[in-house]
């Protein structure tokens, strides 16, 4: 089966009931002298390019969460600007849904099992984009500070990427069967942070039409001065500061002491993360957003219930905390002055308070925030995800990426149903799940009420049937409103 896009013909193969291309460069591989550049559009080709395996992915460490959801698998280089296009048919004008990847911008790829496109686009009549961006800190490192401007790297490299993937889409996805009027983008974790930030980005604006951001939202953006440090940090791990050196250091080299300073600790959970730039991201997301930047765009956003047990559920230091320990992490995040009123929002054991405050700062509460500040430019949505995880006896809960399995189909491929769960009424969880992603997709519309500041009604899948429950953990909410903005968020 043969397409033909703007740079050239590719030939991808049929399989499970679809079409698959795999492997579609979208931009010039960012090697050389463009490492740490913004990214250009892909040259043409001449023949017939190969589509039918994935192309590279970024270069990364797997984690030991994301092997939970079947791990990476693919040739690591910086050559990883590839895409991948799954759809029932060539002709046609289709819905298009386009996928962006999570893994705290250190990992992930659009190959990842989890995210096989083909039960979505089967049943949705949909044509479903996969992207790989650049992670770490060849995508996420503010470089041009740390040196004086003699490295070019804003800290906002994969956020390029990904606009980049996006003009792609517009110019290419017609060849597909899809419609590039009516474009979806969604993602989860640094993914759905991502479309948050995209939301706000003048160099996105008219790429795409609504947005799905999953357990992430529009509170992304570290101060340059903190990204030029993680930069500096970096440098003293490589033992050298040369411009000239750095460009043509290898990317394994640079891994390892990403990996370090990671493992440290010492800049904050996501030390390679979206920085504040005025080129492409000038203030954070939300600000933007409240002030109209994506405009008639809806957007359907939520997070898991337990989000936060993804990373605590299996620390048994953490399951013995006592109620001192939870008061010192809870006044290290918000301040001294405001720990004691929103502790008291929150009940049970020390461990499952501390579990609620971080999935609430993190996740539901920038949810709520941006569904309130694009409220008055678009319809917008809410769910929460409160399936739980059999994995480990269960004490996983209904942790972060749950969802990710029910979203694409895949809950039970291979090992997956391990961590997802399997069986009929997983079945029918990822059914639903799939209609309403693909209804929204279709006409901005997933079959609830929307969401506004008063009755905030909310999609509840995974306890039982899909229900609406108005307000739920309304007191949690309400107890950040006291707290400073930039103190809520990753």
């Amino acid at each position: 089966m043969i397409a033909k896009i703007f740079q050239g013909k590719v030939e991808g193969l049929a399989k499970d009931g679809v079409l698959r291309f795999n492997g579609i460069p979208y931009a010039k591989p960012p090697v050389g002298a463009l490492r740490w550049r913004p990214a250009d559009a892909a040259e043409p080709w001449s023949g017939v390019r190969d589509a039918a395996r994935f192309g590279n992915i970024a270069p990364q460490v797997q984690s030991a969460a994301e092997a939970l959801i079947g791990g990476t698998p693919g040739e690591q280089s910086e050559d990883c600007l590839y895409l991948n296009v799954t759809t029932p048919s060539l002709d046609g004008k289709r819905p298009v849904m386009v996928w962006i990847h999570g893994g705290a911008f250190v990992t992930g790829a659009g190959s990842l099992g989890t995210y096989n496109g083909k039960y979505l686009s089967r049943r949705g009549d949909v044509v479903v984009v996969t992207i790989n961006y650049r992670l770490g800190a060849l995508g996420f490192l503010n470089l041009r500070d740390a040196t004086d401007g003699k490295l070019p790297g804003a800290g906002t490299e994969g956020l390029s990427d990904q606009v980049m993937a996006l003009r792609w889409v517009k110019e290419n996805i017609a060849s597909f069967g899809g419609d590039p009027g009516n474009v979806t983008i969604f993602g989860e974790s640094a993914g759905g942070m991502s479309v948050g930030a995209l939301l706000g980005m003048n160099a996105a604006k008219g790429l795409f039409h609504k947005v799905i951001p999953q357990s992430g939202a529009g509170h992304i953006g570290r101060r340059r001065e903190s990204s030029a440090r993680v930069a500096a940090l970096l440098f003293d791990k490589l033992g050298t500061r040369d411009p000239a050196a750095l460009m043509t250091l290898p990317h394994t080299a640079i891994l390892k002491a990403q990996a370090e300073i990671i493992a440290e600790a010492r800049s904050g959970g996501m030390p390679f993360a979206p920085t504040i730039d005025e080129a492409l991201l000038p203030v954070r997301p939300i600000e933007n957003i409240r002030n109209g930047s994506a405009a008639g765009a809806p957007i359907l956003t939520g997070t898991t219930m337990e989000e936060w047990k993804l990373f605590t559920a299996a620390r048994p230091k953490m399951r013995l905390m006592g109620a001192d320990k939870l008061r010192h992490y809870t006044t290290n995040l918000v301040g001294e002055d405001r720990a004691d009123a929103l502790l008291a929002a929150y009940e049970g054991s020390a461990f499952e308070r501390w579990n609620a405050i971080m999935t609430d700062h993190t996740f539901a509460v920038p949810a709520s925030r941006l569904l309130e500040a694009q409220s008055a430019h678009a319809p917008v949505y809410l769910y929460r995800f409160d399936w739980r995880s059999p994995l480990l006896a269960g004490v996983l809960g209904s942790c972060h990426a749950l969802e990710l399995g029910f979203v694409f189909g895949t809950h039970n491929e291979k090992r997956a149903g391990l961590f997802f769960g399997s069986g009929a009424n997983a079945d029918a969880l990822a059914a639903a799940m799939m209609d309403c992603w693909i209804a929204f997709a279709r006409s901005g519309d997933p079959g609830w009420p929307r969401y506004d500041a008063t009755k905030r009604a909310t999609m509840i899948f995974g306890d039982g049937d899909p229900h609406i429950v108005d307000g739920p953990d309304d007191a949690r909410r309400a107890a950040w409103d006291n707290i400073p903005e930039n103190k809520i968020g990753p």
